[in-house]
Order: structure tokens, then sequence, then C-alpha cells
């Protein structure tokens, strides 16, 4: 897959997520603050998911 293509499919792959989140709607400054607030849920789950998941597995898998 060469650059150009990338650009139009990842560019392709903005516009669905704005279709399928429906932010299309919003004001540029409005999208921002949705997306800083979405990319920070994200962040937050996978650092808890890293650090405290392993705890878990480890008390489960280790026997009495």
């Amino acid at each position: 897959m060469d650059m150009k293509n990338m650009r139009e499919f990842m560019g392709w792959l903005y516009y669905q997520y704005l279709l399928i989140t429906g932010i299309y709607v919003l004001e540029p400054w409005e999208q921002s603050i949705f997306n800083t607030l979405l990319f920070t849920m994200v962040a937050m789950v996978i650092y808890t998911s890293c650090v405290f998941v392993p705890i878990h597995e480890i008390m489960i898998l280790t026997p009495y």
C-alpha cells in the first residue's frame, strides 16, 4: 500500500469516526473538547488495565 492510498484510507477512517459518533455537526472547538475527553477516557482505561489486571490475574492463578 503506497502513501497516497494510506492517506486516503486514514481520511476515510476519520470520516467514518465523525459520522458514527455524530460529531461532524459540532463546531471545531466542540470537536476538540469531545476528542480530548474521549482520548483521556480511553487512556485511563488502558492504564488501569495495564496496572490492575495483572495483579488480579496473579491472585487468581496462584494456589492458596
